[in-house]
């Protein structure tokens, strides 16, 4: 059969668009659980997705994750997971998106996958007046905060079956005491942030809401990979 003029046989086939799936505020477990599905029955027509969500309180352990990590988690629950890294805590006030990418299809690697998530945070920021930047030996997003570096987004995957899950956790206005009952990602001390207490910094510029966070950072991710987003209710 004939090429068109404006196809050769070299040039691949355009990925069709993200789906951008808000799920609001949602305890942990069952979304874990419903990512672990989606990723084990994927097939040639599943479409990606990036899921938005707040979480209830938790502590999650990733797959290096160690117990000395976890100082006094007190009442929030600990749930050990199949992510990478160590120990992390989720809660309202902070966006959480998951990429659900077949990473085979979208000849996309994990570190291309990483690179993506961490430049879509910074991007983010610059948007606000934040500068950020990425550190080679530890995954995630650091800010200068004047007394010195701090954490404002954690990252960890999975890749199973050729698709991605689990992602990156910004955080937006939530309260921040509770990463004081654990060593983040195992670093012991290490501080952490908020984008509302930096953008106070940064005259003229207003704090945003977590919602409008996650729909701008979806969409900064997608740039990032070069996809198109469409949203789905």
């Amino acid at each position: 059969m004939a090429t068109s003029p404006s196809q050769s046989p070299s040039q691949p086939q355009a990925l069709p668009p993200i789906e951008l799936h808000r799920l609001g505020r949602r305890p942990y477990a069952p979304v874990w659980q419903a990512m672990r599905d989606l990723t084990d029955s994927r097939d040639a027509d599943t479409p990606d997705q990036f899921w938005l969500v707040e979480h209830e309180p938790v502590f999650t352990q990733g797959q290096a994750g160690r117990p000395e990590h976890l100082l006094m988690p007190g009442d929030i629950p600990v749930v050990q997971t199949d992510r990478g890294g160590q120990v992390t805590y989720h809660g309202p006030g902070q966006v959480v998106l998951y990429p659900l990418i077949d990473v085979r299809r979208s000849r996309l690697g994990v570190r291309h996958l990483v690179s993506g998530l961490e430049n879509a945070v910074i991007a983010l920021l610059a948007e606000h007046g934040v500068e950020a930047r990425a550190r080679p030996d530890a995954p995630g997003v650091y800010v200068e905060t004047g007394v010195g570096e701090a954490k404002i987004a954690s990252l960890g995957l999975r890749i199973r079956r050729g698709g991605s899950f689990h992602g990156v956790a910004l955080n937006v206005d939530g309260d921040l005491s509770p990463f004081l009952r654990i060593n983040p990602c195992g670093y012991a001390g290490m501080a952490m942030t908020r984008l509302a207490d930096l953008v106070d910094r940064c005259p003229g510029v207003d704090a945003p809401g977590v919602a409008e966070v996650g729909e701008r950072l979806a969409e900064c991710l997608a740039l990032e990979l070069g996809r198109e987003l469409v949203s789905r209710r």
